[in-house]
């Protein structure tokens, strides 16, 4: 572990000043009369002013509707919306913008996925790969696929680190291996999965692999090219940006035979009461008035982490976890989940004699956010052994105080219990 010292002036090179500055008005707040240590960030991060203005200029100067509008109003929005799917596309670095499909959050996109690829392309006897850490996302869907076409859902196990077992997962693939759909970074527990080492053996078996990447996109650099992912799932609200808006990238070839997701305007090429043709991508997939304000918003989100870069808030991320878990180590009865080698900046934990939930509830009376219960990840919890875990989690606003705050409070509920 660095020491305190070091931590503290590497804290400072990263600007914490001017980046909590970026969120004046939330970071500001008293929670019970106390300043609000915000360490939820799994859940969703706080959103800078930047964010917020682009948002609301939206609604007070630019509100239209977009696409086949010819008045300025109609194509300013059009035109801002399309810099945006272009944005998103140098982010994550795909290679067309047509390649970025907008979608109300992760969940929408696994199921568009789910309900469109897997419907057309997957039969009874085919077998999906998920990993024991999934969020219920991303097993749910499928799930409800196999009772449908009659797949067959396997599950690659974890160890008592939270690691995923890759020879176990190895041993999965087979021939009947048609799709794996794994998480990048676990909500729950922070492992970092070797992604583009489970897409590079699946693909030896010819199998379509999608990744959430959901708890990844705002914590370390994404590169869908390099990966070979055919799909990449995520949600703007947990990279700064609005609730209610997201992303499914597809590989083109793979978005092209896929059906319609849903039906209505602007995902057509011709009606008539006999037959519709559909329109092109990424069109095909957007029925209705998208979110537009939110793809604004969402723009402007990944516009600000690209200022600050994705590699800097790694590294800020990483500094503050490592002193987070030696921390809490030191507190007798504390029993971390999650211990794995390569974390993403989480850290769930229970302690002897006191419920997740009333840990939850009393920190809050000391301002501290932090997250109780299963995190829509209940096979996470039963390996585990337990009901429920409270999880503390970082992101680039916070600071070694914050921690500090955290830690103190920590040790006054546990000598309470």
């Amino acid at each position: 572990m660095q020491t305190a010292k070091k931590i503290e002036s590497q804290l400072s090179e990263f600007d914490i000043k001017k980046i909590r500055q970026d969120f004046p008005q939330v970071l500001q707040t008293k929670v019970h009369g106390k300043p609000l240590i915000y360490l939820d960030n799994a859940a969703t991060t706080l959103k800078p002013k930047s964010v917020v203005e682009a948002i609301a200029k939206h609604y007070q100067f630019e509100a239209s509707n977009i696409h086949r509008g010819v008045h300025f109003l109609s194509e300013h929005g059009t035109a801002l919306c399309e810099q945006a799917r272009e944005r998103i596309q140098d982010f994550i670095n795909a290679d067309k913008s047509h390649e970025v499909i907008f979608t109300r959050g992760t969940t929408e996109s696994i199921n568009l996925v789910a309900q469109t690829y897997g419907r057309s392309f997957l039969k009874a006897g085919d077998e999906i790969i998920v990993s024991e850490m999934e969020h219920h996302s991303n097993i749910v869907p499928w799930q409800m696929l196999c009772a449908e076409v009659g797949c067959v859902l396997k599950v690659a196990p974890m160890n008592d680190a939270g690691e995923l077992v890759f020879e176990e997962y190895k041993k999965l693939l087979n021939a009947k291996t048609k799709l794996v759909s794994m998480v990048y970074v676990s909500n729950a527990l922070g492992t970092v999965n070797p992604i583009k080492e489970v897409i590079q053996a699946a693909k030896e078996f010819n199998a379509v692999v999608m990744v959430d990447g959901a708890q990844a996109v705002a914590h370390l650099p994404v590169d869908v090219q390099e990966l070979d992912c055919d799909f990449f799932v995520f949600s703007a609200h947990k990279i700064f940006g609005p609730t209610g808006m997201g992303v499914l990238y597809g590989k083109e070839e793979l978005l092209n035979k896929m059906p319609p997701w849903q039906g209505g305007g602007d995902m057509i090429d011709q009606v008539t009461f006999e037959k519709t043709t559909y329109n092109d991508l990424p069109h095909k997939f957007e029925a209705g008035t998208p979110h537009i304000a939110g793809i604004i918003g969402f723009a402007e989100a990944i516009k600000y982490v690209q200022g600050i870069g994705v590699t800097a808030i790694q590294k800020h991320e990483q500094m503050l976890l490592e002193y987070a878990t030696d921390e809490i180590s030191k507190i007798e009865g504390i029993r971390l989940i999650g211990t794995a080698k390569h974390k993403g900046a989480v850290l769930g934990f229970v302690m002897e004699g006191a419920h997740p939930s009333d840990i939850g509830t009393l920190i809050d009376m000391e301002g501290v956010a932090i997250r109780t219960g299963h995190h829509c990840a209940q096979p996470v919890m039963r390996h585990f052994g337990v009901s429920a875990t409270a999880r503390a989690s970082f992101s680039l606003y916070n600071t070694k105080e914050d921690v500090n705050v955290f830690i103190a409070a920590l040790k006054k509920i546990q000598k309470m219990f």
